[in-house]
């Protein structure tokens, strides 16, 4: 919308968490959705050397201080700490102490000097104007004590070395936020517009977790949801464009705005994803869906017959009208992938009663003399319903359970035209002898 650019980093300071395999599912959901990136991505690992050399810059500017207390003092202050009941500050007595002072070949981090007195204020975009006393930030590691780089500074440097001009990250970074702003003014860098944005609740109001059904994104594609109805679906996550629900990429981009971002956190909803995919699923091509579902059953049925994506193609306009996800979807089409003689579900095989095999043999009788086409095999079977003096579900039920095996189907004749005229006299056939 702005005519910038889409970058992508991989924050990855965190080595015992950044596995291959991790990283790889970001990539891998990223590009499902249709956002991989206007520029290779940046590893916030690979960049070290940088953000020590700004921690440096701090230190030789007085911003930041080499504090050499240890582990067991830290824990000592922290125990006395809790025993009052007080929060734990550092307060380090090597905040303002001179070169002179430190001691020869001991480990040390570097922290960042926090302002003790006035305030920080943050004019934020989504929360409004927010304020924290700056005795309530505390001197933050910088450099670990194997110099390596914290996290919180890493992200502060690839901010301003990206040129992000806008930090848009979830509400539980806001604290995060003015912590980070010692960092930039200290090395007199422009400051960014900051919006943090709700998290996510549960239908519970609980912050979303795995309890709620939540998965990483690219699990989604297995669920079977549509890129285009994820991206509509997470963009109407607190944020809304009058009593606009369909919102397709084009306009997202026409409309987007910070100013429209609710402050309350939003309440996961299922079922209207499956609501916006259903609608994304019927204005989808029929034969982008037919290779999805191909997709999504290669493991069931890693070689089907060579036209199977062509009745599946046929078949797309009954098969996506009943459907809310392609996973629903291939499921109904799978009596196209069957293999006589056809497995019959329990439920189908009930209404196979030996009265209703000897009404499919007559029926196929029928069908054998029968012109092939849709509109003329629903006559002839409405026909037939009335010359058996039966209803006309006492011949569809038992004949869509002959023919798929299963209790529900896209429309009965659509079923006989996409099988086509011998596999579905075989089949019904198969009913008949049983």
């Amino acid at each position: 919308h702005h005519g910038g650019k889409y970058l992508l980093r991989i924050e990855d300071t965190d080595r015992a968490r950044s596995t291959e395999p991790a990283i790889a599912a970001i990539f891998d959901g990223l590009t499902w959705l249709g956002l991989g990136g206007d520029e290779e991505p940046v590893f916030q690992f690979a960049r070290s050397a940088r953000h020590a050399e700004v921690a440096v810059a701090l230190l030789d500017a007085g911003h930041a201080y080499r504090c050499y207390l240890t582990q067991e003092e830290l824990a000592a202050r922290r125990e006395a700490a809790q025993a009052e009941r007080k929060p734990f500050r550092i307060d380090s007595e090597w905040r303002d102490a001179g070169p002179d002072s430190w001691p020869a070949d001991q480990p040390y981090v570097v922290r960042i000097k926090s302002p003790k007195t006035g305030e920080t204020t943050i004019a934020d975009q989504v929360q409004g104007t927010v304020k924290v006393n700056n005795v309530e930030l505390d001197d933050f590691i910088l450099l670990r004590s194997d110099g390596t780089p914290t996290y919180m500074l890493a992200v502060v440097v690839d901010d301003h070395d990206m040129g992000v001009t806008h930090v848009i990250r979830g509400d539980d970074h806001l604290n995060n936020a003015f912590r980070q702003l010692v960092i930039i003014r200290g090395m007199n860098w422009e400051e960014p517009v900051y919006a943090h944005v709700p998290l996510i609740h549960g239908n519970d109001g609980a912050k979303l977790s795995k309890r709620h059904g939540a998965l990483g994104i690219h699990e989604y594609k297995n669920l079977g949801y549509l890129p285009e109805a994820m991206r509509n679906y997470l963009l109407r996550l607190g944020w809304s464009h009058g009593d606009e629900e369909i919102i397709p990429t084009e306009k997202a981009i026409e409309w987007f705005n910070l100013e429209s971002i609710g402050r309350s956190p939003s309440r996961v909803d299922f079922k209207k994803l499956d609501n916006l995919n259903g609608h994304y699923m019927r204005v989808a091509s029929d034969e982008r869906l037919a290779d999805e579902v191909l997709r999504l059953t290669a493991a069931k049925h890693p070689a089907p017959p060579a036209d199977t994506r062509a009745k599946l193609v046929t078949a797309m306009p009954g098969l996506k009208e009943r459907a809310k996800t392609m996973v629903e979807l291939a499921t109904s089409a799978e009596y196209l992938f069957a293999t006589r003689p056809l497995p019959i579900e329990a439920g189908a095989a009930k209404l196979l009663t030996p009265e209703a095999r000897v009404m499919l043999g007559r029926l196929v009788a029928l069908y054998e003399q029968t012109d092939w086409d849709a509109a003329v095999l629903e006559g002839a079977t409405k026909a037939f319903a009335e010359a058996e003096k039966i209803k006309l579900g006492a011949v569809a039920q038992p004949l869509r359970a002959s023919l798929t095996g299963k209790t529900t189907s896209p429309g009965i004749y659509d079923v006989l035209m996409v099988l086509g005229k011998t596999e579905s006299l075989a089949r019904i056939k198969d009913q008949v002898s049983s």
